[in-house]
């Protein structure tokens, strides 16, 4: 249930990197970090937007949940703007293989306002041999198979475009790759990751239909992930 409104803001507060207020509205007047306000907004989002690390760090020691949904489903790491927020929240166990009630993962969230912060998640996922992919995308959506595939797709394609950028950056004397021909890396990448994640679901469905026949025919068997 939502704080009352008279009691002093620990979302603002939170979000202002206020650390004294906050350990005083969580410590003396009980308030818990994970506490929604009228938005399902908690304390851990406004500490993680804003890239308050120290008041995470408090709020984790008082039963922050670095996992904790709003109604939309996101967590924490959907709201980060930075790269150290970021590490923070996944260095303390933040989830990243998720999604949210638009069905997009954080790194998908973020690719367009945040790409290099997406290309940072990209490199803490898991790595996987890639996979060969086909040309036709099927209407129905990706399998968590496929999903898995794409992911590993979109994490070698943005650590060699990322990587890329930052040569070209070197090169002519600049600290950092330009914003949007790193925006547009990012966005790339996803969409390729996208087409892998369905062309893996067309192989996934060409092998079980290949099952059936090999069994004769009768009901379809259930499909089961590798």
């Amino acid at each position: 249930m939502p704080v009352a409104e008279s009691t002093a803001n620990i979302w603002v507060a939170a979000g202002d990197g206020d650390l004294a207020r906050v350990q005083t509205l969580v410590d003396a007047h009980g308030i818990s970090p994970n506490a929604p306000d009228p938005h399902t907004y908690t304390p851990m989002h406004a500490a993680a937007s804003y890239g308050h690390t120290a008041v995470l760090d408090f709020l984790l020691s008082r039963g922050g949940d670095v996992n904790v949904a709003d109604a939309d489903a996101d967590t924490p790491l959907y709201t980060v703007e930075d790269i150290p927020t970021a590490r923070w929240l996944l260095d303390h166990g933040a989830t990243l293989d998720i999604r949210n009630a638009e069905g997009l993962s954080p790194i998908e969230h973020l690719s367009e306002d945040f790409p290099a912060v997406a290309a940072y998640l990209c490199t803490r996922l898991p790595q996987a041999p890639p996979d060969t992919a086909v040309a036709s995308l099927p209407p129905t959506a990706p399998s968590q198979h496929a999903q898995e595939r794409a992911s590993a797709q979109l994490a070698d394609g943005l650590v060699a475009a990322v990587a890329d950028l930052a040569r070209e950056a070197e090169a002519q004397g600049r600290d950092e790759p330009d914003e949007d021909a790193l925006r547009r890396a990012v966005s790339a990448a996803v969409l390729a990751s996208m087409r892998a994640g369905y062309a893996a679901t067309a192989l996934d469905d060409g092998r079980e239909r290949d099952g059936d026949a090999d069994e004769g025919a009768g009901a379809k068997r259930a499909r089961t992930e590798p």
